[in-house]
């Protein structure tokens, strides 16, 4: 199935109206009938999903089910890639963040990402992987230290770091290096922080502070999560999302609901499979 004539074709342009800034903490965020396409080939099919403020929605479902690419088309990442397509709407605390008066660069402040593999910038210190989003978007800074330790402490790894701050980021541990681009993302003061298989590559420890951070971050910022780790999806998040794609179909959502109801008496079969490990 190709785009049709109500589908938006991206990247999306700027219009000539000034843009209009969103707003918001910890804020809403709603998916409504959201398709994705990379050139002909269909991925996602009308996903409808509420992403209530200051919660944790988990995203389930075996690989190649349209996770990542729901997560991306959230932020606008999606559309940086090449004949990527997308249908539907994004709404952040209730306005459409692909409006033509909303700039991606916003979007992308308002709502972080921290992805599978940690990727602080190697050249940079700690600290200045930190300040990088607020120098980046122009963003004025009272007190660098100050905004520095906060972000370091929310994120689970000031204690560890403090006293080598000028070191390079690149240097931390895996571990480590995921909470600090956690902690960089935080800088911006996002009201979301999307975070796709953010333990995937880490140690069992490692992944367990990584959950501990979310547990505590979830009070100030609205958080989505991708994992494949049930265990995890089970500890972390206030709700889940069912991904699955059918052979030579695109992904959509089978079931969605609150995190206990979908592993102690999900209403599909199919997500009783998957949870129980029939298959994925």
């Amino acid at each position: 199935m190709t785009p049709n004539h109500d589908t938006i074709e991206l990247p999306v342009p700027d219009g000539a109206r000034p843009p209009v800034a969103l707003v918001g903490a910890g804020a809403p965020m709603l998916a409504e009938q959201v398709s994705a396409w990379f050139g002909t080939n269909k991925v996602l099919d009308r996903v409808d999903l509420s992403m209530p403020a200051r919660t944790v929605t988990a995203l389930i479902g075996p690989s190649g089910c349209g996770k990542s690419t729901f997560i991306r088309t959230l932020n606008r990442t999606h559309e940086l890639v090449h004949k990527a397509a997308l249908s539907g709407r994004v709404l952040l605390d209730g306005q459409d963040v692909y409006a033509p008066t909303t700039r991606p660069m916003e979007v992308r402040r308002r709502i972080g990402m921290v992805f599978q593999k940690p990727n602080p910038f190697p050249a940079m210190t700690i600290a200045e992987n930190v300040l990088s989003g607020p120098k980046l978007t122009g963003m004025k800074v009272q007190s660098k230290d100050d905004l520095v330790e906060e972000c370091l402490t929310k994120a689970g790894l000031w204690k560890e770091v403090r006293n080598r701050l000028k070191t390079p980021g690149g240097a931390l541990s895996g571990g480590q290096q995921q909470r600090l681009c956690i902690a960089r993302s935080l800088a911006v003061r996002p009201e979301v922080l999307l975070m796709d298989e953010p333990c995937s590559a880490l140690d069992p420890t490692s992944s367990r502070r990584i959950e501990e951070t979310i547990s505590e971050l979830v009070e100030d910022v609205t958080i989505v999560i991708v994992t494949h780790n049930m265990q995890q999806a089970h500890r972390v998040s206030d709700q889940c999302a069912f991904f699955l794609a059918d052979e030579n179909e695109p992904g959509r959502i089978i079931e969605t609901g609150p995190t206990q109801q979908i592993f102690d008496a999900p209403a599909d079969e199919r997500t009783k499979d998957y949870i129980h490990g029939v298959f994925g």
